[in-house]
């Protein structure tokens, strides 16, 4: 989510002043009406289903802990676990797994076993680009024979978009594969059995999808793969239907704190958003643990998006009642400093953007440092002191979010925003600056945009700086930005892939 840098006032001498706006924005009303107050607020049981769902995860645990008697057998069910969504489950008997496969790995050196598996321990942090080396020839082109290896060539499209500065065979790896693979796509050279997992990857690679959204879809394909496993199917469908639920009280809490707000009255230039909003957050962390996470992130999100002077009154009067609201939840567990970390985010997000300093500015106003502060917050002990000094320091993953969502949102919104007579974008800055097209500044800046991605994958390399789940976290807040400004600003206008995403993840259960 990102503040427009023209939604940040360049000048204030007299508050009684008239000041010329921009002509008001379209947006549409909220498409839900009051459909989320109908669920309920408080816990219910689940007709059985807890469980059934405790017994069936009990046994998955059985499958990974079993001895090792078939490698690629053991590779396919951690792979699916993790396509599933239920990996957060079983993550010390992941961890433990693959460390032995990777040794294993170094032994045999084998592409027939882990050709369908190098995303998998790319995700873990196990591998560099060591592992597809040997798919290079002498004069360092990847072999032609890789095309008769359609699955082998799909996992190895989906690593390379793990890539690092630096790691240029990734980078002739996505090349290669996505010529091929969109060739193929093209020209039905592709088995029904994949054709519709590799359509879906190049238009979505599992790097930048959010896991809870590609679960949806990956129920379908796994069920009808050869390797699918029924118990492990079944605790999938019923751990996202019981978590659905637990999400759908959220969603009721907090759209009824938004309607108390009278926001139609109050703020009639807000976009009423709170459910695209709250699945904004839902992106960022689904598991039940994080539940308070999203619900500062929805609260404070929503702060974020207010755009009229006149309004800053009654915004800023609400976000002290957030903060305050938050500081008893965080005062039960003796973590009050997440409080001061998230104060100063606000106050130093308070930047007057000027055209030679747009990137610098925009990156600033564009909200992620508060965003991922208070996500932070929430979510219990991991998010130590130590986490949030790291977090102000402003790593390498930070800011490549951050260049992510201010780039994406720029290059889907510039035409309308110009139509509403908003200062110059990133784009007319640099078409101006360079005497190019704005089609060559839009290339410039998808250039940008794979670099910001290589920035995120760096911090993941491990040893990481801090605990995996806060690093997915800000992983997680950029997937939410490619998936919803991909192909256009499916937030503002409320997009198909946004009402799709809400119908999958907040409406319609799995079917068991």
């Amino acid at each position: 989510m990102s503040l427009p840098a023209s939604a940040v006032p360049t000048r204030i001498n007299n508050p009684m002043v008239d000041i010329k706006r921009p002509a008001l924005p379209n947006y549409r009303p909220s498409i839900w009406g009051d459909r989320f107050l109908s669920y309920p607020t408080k816990s219910m049981e689940h007709d059985g289903n807890l469980v059934q769902h405790q017994r069936l995860k009990e046994e998955v645990q059985r499958m990974l802990r079993d001895p090792v008697e078939k490698l690629s057998e053991k590779l396919e069910l951690i792979d699916a676990i993790q396509r599933l969504g239920v990996s957060y489950h079983f993550e010390r008997e992941i961890d433990d797994l693959l460390g032995r496969i990777y040794e294993y790995r170094l032994a045999k050196s084998m592409w027939k076993l882990m050709k369908t598996f190098t995303l998998l321990l790319f995700v873990f942090g196990y591998l560099g680009n060591k592992a597809i080396k040997f798919q290079v020839d002498n004069k360092g082109n990847f072999k032609e024979s890789l095309v008769h290896d359609i699955r082998g060539m799909l996992c190895l499209y989906e690593a390379s978009h793990l890539s690092v500065h630096g790691e240029d065979i990734l980078d002739e790896a996505l090349k290669f594969c996505t010529t091929k693979l969109e060739s193929m796509v093209a020209n039905d050279l592709i088995p029904s059995d994949l054709a519709i997992q590799v359509s879906r990857a190049l238009k979505r690679p599992i790097r930048k999808c959010l896991p809870r959204v590609e679960a949806r879809h990956y129920f379908a394909i796994y069920k009808e793969s050869a390797s699918c496993n029924e118990v492990l199917l079944k605790f999938a469908k019923l751990d996202f239907n019981i978590l659905q639920k637990q999400h759908q009280m959220e969603l009721c809490h907090l759209s009824k704190w938004w309607k108390d707000l009278n926001v139609a009255e109050n703020l009639p230039f807000a976009r009423d958003r709170v459910v695209e909003l709250y699945f904004w957050g839902l992106g960022g962390g689904f598991e039940p643990q994080y539940s308070l996470s999203r619900k500062i992130f929805t609260k404070v999100g929503k702060k974020l998006r207010r755009q009229l002077l006149e309004y800053m009154k009654l915004i800023y009067n609400v976000i002290l009642d957030v903060y305050e609201e938050v500081e008893e939840e965080l005062s039960k567990e003796g973590r009050l400093y997440c409080i001061y970390y998230a104060k100063e985010a606000w106050l130093n997000d308070k930047y007057v953007p000027t055209p030679e300093e747009y990137m610098s500015i925009a990156l600033t106003s564009s909200g992620y440092l508060i965003l991922t502060t208070v996500t932070f917050a929430g979510m219990g002990e991991i998010a130590s002191k130590e986490a949030f000094d790291w977090l102000f320091k402003h790593p390498k993953i930070l800011k490549g979010a951050q260049v992510i969502c201010r780039l994406m949102d720029d290059i889907v919104s510039n035409e309308m925003e110009q139509k509403r007579a908003h200062i110059a974008s990133i784009i007319e800055c640099y078409m101006k600056q360079h005497g190019v097209s704005k089609q060559e500044a839009i290339e410039e800046f998808q250039k940008q945009l794979a670099s910001a991605w290589k920035d995120i994958n760096e911090d993941f390399l491990k040893p990481t700086q801090v605990a995996m789940p806060l690093l997915e976290r800000v992983l997680n807040l950029a997937r939410v930005i490619d998936l919803l400004y991909k192909d256009e600003d499916a937030y503002t206008n409320v997009g198909e892939v946004m009402v799709e995403g809400i119908t999958f993840l907040l409406i319609d259960p799995v079917p068991i």
